[in-house]
């Protein structure tokens, strides 16, 4: 019942600030990296995701800078009232991913019409591989 609360009272602020944006001519703009980050929030939250898929620089970049990014993985375009997210996952070894992918795009679609007014067009996911035991004892003992 609370979160009904919530969510309502969040629906009233962003059609509030798409009232005021209509009626003042002002423009609220919001950058990819914010979109991003709370798409990379949603997907963590997906039971089945072993970790996010990004490409050979985030991975370097991540590496470097010993620190993981959030929206790795993760594609925003961004227009004025609407958004696209692509979403690289890999997932665990013997989870369905049908259902996964389709949780992904639930929570991706609500956290961010929820906290940015912006409509969710289209949340592809792309599933780039998958973990198993045996992989990941590899990886550890590489950095052993």
């Amino acid at each position: 019942m609370e979160k009904e609360n919530v969510e309502q009272k969040n629906e009233e602020v962003v059609n509030q600030e798409v009232s005021l944006e209509s009626q003042d001519n002002n423009q609220i703009s919001i950058a990819d990296d914010v979109v991003s980050v709370i798409a990379g929030v949603a997907v963590s939250e997906v039971a089945g995701v072993a970790e996010m898929a990004g490409g050979f620089a985030g991975g370097i970049s991540e590496v470097l800078s010993g620190k993981k990014k959030i929206s790795k993985g993760i594609k925003v375009e961004v227009g004025q009232k609407e958004t696209k997210i692509d979403v690289n996952i890999i997932v665990e070894y013997g989870t369905r991913i049908p259902d996964i992918a389709f949780e992904i795009q639930n929570r991706v679609k609500k956290a961010v019409e929820n906290m940015t007014g912006l409509k969710v067009i289209e949340v592809n996911v792309h599933v780039q591989g998958v973990k198993t035991q045996a992989l990941e004892e590899q990886q550890q003992s590489k950095e052993d």
